[in-house]
């Protein structure tokens, strides 16, 4: 009998630590990154293009820079935080004001060609929900509000555990909050963006005699009364987009980003004060209201990392 010699297995490369990929694509910037699983950016790049001249071909180069930090080590997916108005099913950016290009842009199909992973896409601010419920404070929540504050005005919501995410849906930052008040951008009047925005605050501490283009940590650390009634209306006119958030879905945890950082505790506990005066009834949670920790330029990749985790 002649013994045949068993063979060697192969040797198995060792998998790396598992990563999680994250694009922020907004007018005129693209950021991207490389996270762990616990939300730690690993690696991250930005680059730009013109938001007015670009034509798709442009987009795709600035994508195509950007998709470099990827090529290091293949993540489970790559979730992308999209501004304006996007098509979750078919992964496309359906349309950005500020962006002709992106007009019906197919940002996902881009990104698998050059990454060779799934990519998902959502509107940057609903997926600011999933950072906060993966790595920020709604962790251990199946339903809170993630509030964007600033320039950029919008809520995302988790509710039962799913991102309320309804074809053509937005951020809320066109409802109506005064009916015979100022023509927003879209062309309707009285939008909350109208009263409630970087834009709003600076126009109003003009009014007041605060200066040009004061922030809100500025009037907040002032203790005069015209900067603190300009601080109590600004958290106004945040509380009355989000007393409609709670009365609709009674999220209970509002997580404030963006501008709203620069109030403190001091501007949170305005719009949480707010928030309670209008609860009706004794089903629902009481509103808390909390800043994010999260550095500012993390808020949207952190975003995308939870959107990639959520599918896993």
């Amino acid at each position: 009998m002649r013994l045949v010699p068993a063979l060697e297995p192969e040797p198995v490369a060792p998998r790396g630590p598992r990563r999680l990929g994250a694009v922020e694509l907004v007018p005129g910037r693209i950021r991207a990154a490389v996270l762990d699983l616990s939300g730690t950016v690993v690696e991250r790049t930005e680059t730009g293009y013109d938001a007015a001249t670009a034509l798709p071909a442009d987009l795709d180069a600035a994508l195509a820079r950007a998709a470099r930090v990827f090529a290091g080590g293949r993540p489970e997916g790559i979730g992308v935080a999209a501004a304006g108005l996007v098509d979750p099913d078919a992964g496309l950016i359906t349309e950005v004001n500020d962006v002709p290009a992106l007009r019906g842009y197919p940002v996902a199909t881009r990104l698998e060609a050059l990454t060779g992973v799934p990519v998902r896409v959502e509107h940057h601010a609903r997926l600011q929900v999933l950072g906060d419920r993966w790595f920020g404070p709604g962790r251990g929540r199946r339903t809170f509000a993630s509030v964007s504050t600033g320039e950029v005005l919008g809520v995302g919501i988790l509710y039962a555990g799913q991102v309320l995410a309804p074809p053509g849906g937005r951020s809320g930052a066109h409802m109506t909050v005064s009916a015979s008040g100022e023509r927003c951008t879209c062309g309707s009047r009285g939008c909350w963006k109208t009263v409630a925005t970087t834009r709003w605050l600076h126009a109003r501490a003009r009014e007041a005699g605060l200066g040009q283009a004061v922030s809100l940590g500025a009037l907040v650390a002032r203790e005069d009364g015209a900067a603190q009634r300009v601080v109590e209306e600004y958290a106004e006119n945040v509380a009355l987009g989000l007393v409609n958030v709670q009365q609709l879905f009674a999220p209970g945890l509002f997580v404030l980003h963006g501008e709203a950082r620069e109030g403190g505790e001091r501007f949170s506990g305005l719009i949480e004060e707010r928030l309670r005066s209008g609860l009706v009834g004794d089903g629902a949670e009481q509103p808390r209201v909390l800043v994010s920790t999260a550095a500012v330029d993390d808020v949207a990749l952190l975003g995308g990392a939870g959107l990639v985790l959520s599918q896993l």
